[in-house]
C-alpha cells in the first residue's frame, strides 16, 4: 500500500517519525531521577514499548489489573458495607498518586515510575484494612507470616494471570522495588536484587521515597475526614491537634460564613497542602545539601525525601491523635473484631480441608498449602470474604 500510494517502503513512515522517543518524553527529568531508559529491566524481556515509557507500561498494566479493580471493595478504616461514603483502597491508592505526582513534577523527577508505585503499593492489602491484615498474619505466623508489601509484590511477580509469556504483570525493577517498602532481612536475602538494599542499608529511589510518604499524608488525613463523616470524631477533639487546629482557624478567618462538612473539606485541603508544599520545600534543600547527580546517588545518600522537623513533629502528633481517638474507637474495635473472625474462620476451615478451595488454590505439597490459602483470601473484596463465610458457617448459604 506504501509503494502504491508514492511512499517507499525502505523508508519511515511520517507517523513513526513523529512518535516521541524514551528520551524526548524524559528530557525534562533531573539528573537524579529515575529514568526508564536506563531501568535494571523485566524479570522477562520484551519489546520496548511504542509510544510510551517502560514505566507508562507498568502504570497500565497495573491500572488493568484484576488485583486493581479489587481495591474498590477493600476498606481502609470502615468496612465496605458500612457505607459507601468512606475512602476504599482504590480511592486511597488514587489520592496518593495525585499527592505523588504533584510532588514528583515539582522536583522534576518521573511521575510516571511515582504514579505506578502509588497505585500498586496496596494491591496485596487484604478485606478489612489493617485488622484483616494483622488476622492473617496471626495464621501465617507458623508459615513465613503474612505482609502485604510482600503479598503487592506477590500480586504483581506472580498471581495476575494476564498474560501468555509470564504470570503477574512483569513490572519493572524500578516499580517492584518502590512497592518493596520495606521487610525483614530474612525476606530481602530470597529477593536477591530486589532485596539488596535492606541488606546493605541502602536507600530506593527518589520516587519511591516521595509514594512512600505521599501514602502517609494520604491516609491521615482522608482518615480523619471519615473520622468527622462518621461521627467517630470531633472538630472539638481536633482542636488539641496543631497542624489541624492552624489550618481550620484558618478556614474559617479566610471564610467566616463556612460551617459543617464545607468547613471540614476546606481545612482537610489546607493541612494537606501544607505538608505538600513542606515535603516539596524540605527535599528541595536536601537534594541541594547532599547534591545527587544519578540515582545511584540517591541509593548512597541518606533518605532525601522529609519534612522539615517542625512540619514531621506536627503529622507525628497527628497520627497518635488518630490511633487513639480513630483506630481505637469501640465502633472500630468491633468492627476489627469481626474482621479477625471472618479471616481466622476461613483461614482454619479452608486448613482442615482443603478441597473447600477452587481450583488453583490447592497444592499437590502439603507445605505449600498455607501460602495458597492466604493469597486466595487477601484477594477477597470486604464483600466477598463475607460472602464466603456465610457459605461456608451459615446452613442457610449455599
Amino acid at each position: 500500500m506504501g509503494a502504491l500510494s508514492g511512499e517507499r517502503c525502505d523508508e519511515p513512515s511520517s507517523s513513526a517519525l513523529s512518535a516521541p522517543t524514551v528520551e524526548m518524553l524524559e528530557a525534562h527529568l533531573a539528573p537524579y531521577a529515575a529514568r526508564s531508559s536506563s531501568s535494571r529491566g523485566r524479570r522477562y524481556p520484551e519489546p520496548p514499548p511504542l509510544a510510551r515509557t517502560e514505566f507508562q507500561r507498568d502504570r497500565d498494566r497495573i491500572v488493568h489489573s484484576t488485583a486493581f479493580r479489587r481495591l474498590e471493595y477493600k476498606t481502609q478504616v470502615f468496612v465496605n458495607h458500612e457505607g459507601d461514603l468512606f475512602r476504599t483502597r482504590l480511592t486511597h491508592s488514587l489520592e496518593v498518586a495525585q499527592i505523588a505526582r504533584s510532588v514528583a513534577r515539582n522536583l522534576r523527577v518521573n511521575e510516571d515510575l511515582v504514579e505506578a508505585i502509588s497505585l500498586a503499593h496496596d494491591l496485596g492489602h487484604t478485606p478489612f484494612g489493617h485488622a484483616g491484615q494483622d488476622a492473617l498474619n496471626d495464621c501465617m505466623r507458623d508459615y513465613g507470616g503474612f505482609e502485604h508489601n510482600r503479598q503487592s509484590l506477590a500480586v504483581v511477580d506472580e498471581l495476575e494471570a494476564h498474560y501468555g509469556a509470564f504470570d503477574g504483570l512483569n513490572l519493572c525493577f524500578e516499580t517492584r522495588e518502590g512497592i518493596l517498602k520495606h521487610c525483614s532481612r530474612e525476606t530481602a536475602r530470597k529477593l536477591g536484587e530486589l532485596g539488596e538494599r535492606f541488606l546493605s542499608g541502602k536507600r530506593p529511589s527518589l520516587e519511591a521515597q516521595i509514594a512512600n510518604i505521599a501514602d502517609e499524608i494520604a491516609y491521615n488525613n482522608h482518615d480523619v475526614d471519615d473520622g468527622l463523616r462518621s461521627g467517630l470524631l470531633t472538630i472539638e477533639q481536633l482542636a488539641g491537634v496543631e497542624l489541624w487546629q492552624i489550618q481550620f482557624c484558618e478556614a474559617k478567618r479566610v471564610h467566616p460564613q463556612l460551617d459543617g462538612r464545607r468547613l471540614v473539606h476546606e481545612t482537610v485541603r489546607r493541612v494537606i497542602n501544607t505538608l505538600i508544599v513542606d515535603l516539596i520545600d524540605t527535599t528541595r534543600a536536601n537534594l541541594a545539601e547532599y547534591a545527587p547527580d544519578s540515582l545511584e546517588a540517591v541509593r548512597a545518600a541518606p533518605p532525601l525525601v522529609a519534612h522539615s522537623d517542625i512540619v514531621a513533629a506536627q503529622a507525628a502528633e497527628l497520627k497518635r491523635f488518630l490511633f487513639r481517638n480513630l483506630y481505637r474507637h469501640y465502633r472500630v474495635m468491633r468492627m476489627a473484631n469481626k474482621a479477625r473472625r471472618v479471616i481466622t474462620g476461613l483461614f482454619e476451615a479452608f486448613s482442615e480441608d482443603p478441597r473447600l478451595l477452587p481450583p488453583g488454590y490447592i497444592a499437590d505439597d502439603p507445605a505449600v498449602q498455607p501460602r495458597l490459602i492466604a493469597h486466595y483470601i487477601a484477594g477477597m473484596t470486604d464483600r466477598y470474604a463475607l460472602k464466603e463465610y456465610q457459605r461456608l458457617f451459615l446452613i442457610s448459604e449455599n
